[in-house]
């Protein structure tokens, strides 16, 4: 199917009168095994360890076991690709600096403590580059027909999706911007604007109905980052309790574009005052998005060691606690014909050229670790690590007022409890040269109902698509090498991730199916750290 070109305003983008739903906090939320390379050769698998400056983002309890100071950095080469199943795989290439940190340690002359370090660093949590695309064939309703079941739902007419004097629509008005777009084309060619969404009689009405068969065709890229910086501090009670405590201060930027279209036969498109089905439409969407902010959050740890082989340790993550923004544009654009001519055709962007942002705040999951780690002298150590994500948690609310009741609501009723375990261990083949690997694996964050399209699906933005991850796993190894003081780490990262794209909500009680396609992600990291303790 060929993308219909949309021509998006290249002065600056105009921007919803709406904030981020559920979904959209979901993908703000998430984390990704990131930090120094002794860290991701191991899965990420340190809670019950420590002496690691990753630990400063995981537990903090793990600066307690430093004995000495430590500086390093680490680079990455990220070899990611994506694929919607059964389409074309896209790959990407991107170089980061991944980690960059510092721990300075002081003995204390006490019997109880014996040491008291403190330590900052910078980490880049989430890279959101991730590009796909796809097609759906042979589908049994359309985005139309879910558009216009929206505007019915409330009540919506044609006066309240059109401007007139006095009135304009995305700021005076309260319909769901995408529906304006939908009933507002304009043309640029016929003498009749091509609607995507039309009235019929009381009702608003989509273009697709009985006979009418067609194709889909979704195309989303993403880019942008989450960075952490980080203070720390903590001690060692008589080398057998190791605490810490963090602070983050984090730093995001998302970028989205996200394109979706039908190509439909024996579409019913208003032709004057009278509906047609013998036509062919084709339509689409293109979703511009950027999404910016700080936000901070809080993190306790302790490991203990009761013998020198075994040892465990617990973490505490608060939420971290956003104020973003929103810079967010649609444009629609729609053809219809007969054959291989077009007779009428129209474009709309939102926002008649007006800019408008959008200000408010969400809160992440909090997390809990619980880890068991045991250790063979100088020679070789495993740790054990589980996660419990708490997706259920999220907030979303004005920026400095409350929470949003509803969507508070949708996240409760959508989302369930992750649970990540990991395994990592080390083996040092001499004093100069270690061997390491990790395995890890994280559930789904949907429940079954959502995932099976049993339930609506609420969204407020332009783009009623959503997504989520099903299961995601990593498979790491690793070479460290020591020399005196200096030190330098080799990783290898495979991660792989299993997404579902859905285009649209289902509409349960009306029996109308969602259209969804199942998203694979096969993503490759090289990274290197040096340092050096001193």
């Amino acid at each position: 199917m060929k993308k219909l070109a949309l021509a998006l305003m290249a002065c600056g983008m105009a921007l919803a009168a709406t904030a981020q739903d559920a979904f959209d906090v979901l993908h703000l939320s998430t984390t990704q095994l990131r930090g120094t390379s002794r860290y991701m050769s191991m899965a990420g698998s340190f809670g019950a360890l420590g002496g690691d400056i990753s630990v400063l983002n995981q537990n903090p309890g793990g600066i307690g076991v430093y004995r000495s100071s430590d500086l390093s950095i680490t680079l990455s080469l990220d070899l990611n690709s994506a694929e919607s199943v059964g389409s074309e795989k896209i790959s990407h290439t991107k170089f980061n600096v991944n980690n960059i940190g510092y721990v300075g340690a002081m003995k204390v002359n006490s019997d109880v403590l014996k040491n008291f370090n403190w330590g900052f660093s910078y980490n880049r949590n989430n890279s959101f580059h991730r590009h796909y695309r796809g097609g759906i064939g042979n589908i049994e309703t359309s985005l139309s027909n879910y558009i216009a079941a929206q505007l019915n739902a409330e009540g919506y007419t044609p006066a309240d999706l059109e401007s007139r004097t006095g009135f304009n629509p995305y700021f005076d008005g309260y319909a769901p911007w995408i529906g304006i777009v939908s009933y507002g084309l304009k043309p640029t060619k016929g003498t009749t604007k091509p609607n995507i969404v039309n009235q019929n009689g009381s009702q608003m009405q989509g273009l697709y109905g009985d006979g009418t068969y067609g194709i889909a065709e979704y195309e989303i890229d993403e880019r942008g980052y989450t960075d952490e910086f980080s203070i720390a501090f903590g001690g060692n009670f008589v080398n057998t309790v190791y605490w810490g405590a963090t602070v983050g201060i984090i730093d995001m930027d998302y970028k989205s574009y996200a394109y979706y279209g039908e190509s439909l036969e024996k579409a019913y498109v208003l032709d004057g005052t009278k509906f047609d089905n013998s036509m062919w439409a084709a339509y689409g969407y293109e979703n511009v998005n950027r999404t910016r902010g700080n936000g901070y959050n809080f993190k306790l740890g302790v490991i203990v060691k009761p013998v020198n082989e075994f040892r465990f340790g617990l973490a505490f993550h608060t939420p971290t606690f956003f104020k973003l923004h929103d810079d967010y544009y649609v444009v629609g654009a729609m053809e219809a014909g007969k054959g291989d001519v077009t007779t009428m055709a129209g474009t709309k962007g939102s926002n008649d050229g007006y800019s408008h942002r959008v200000y408010y705040k969400i809160k992440t999951p909090w997390r809990f670790i619980g880890s068991v780690a045991g250790v063979i002298g100088k020679q070789a150590m495993v740790n054990l690590d589980y996660e419990y994500v708490g997706n259920q948690t999220m907030r979303v609310g004005e920026e400095n007022g409350p929470d949003y009741s509803d969507v508070t609501a949708r996240v409760k009723e959508y989302f369930q409890p992750s649970h990540i375990v990991r395994l990592g261990a080390e083996f040092r083949i001499n004093p100069s040269w270690s061997l390491r690997a990790g395995y890890s694996y994280k559930t789904t964050q949907v429940k079954d109902d959502m995932d099976k399209a049993r339930m609506d699906v609420v969204t407020v933005s332009n783009n009623p698509a959503y997504q989520y991850d099903n299961s995601e796993q990593h498979i790491t190894a690793g070479l460290g090498y020591r020399y005196k003081a200096f030190y330098a780490d080799l990783a290898y990262v495979h991660q792989y991730r299993k997404s579902v794209y859905n285009a649209f909500s289902p509409i349960v009680s009306a029996g109308e199916p969602n259209l969804a396609a199942d998203i694979k992600d096969h993503n490759n990291r090289i990274s290197l750290t040096l340092g050096y303790r001193f």
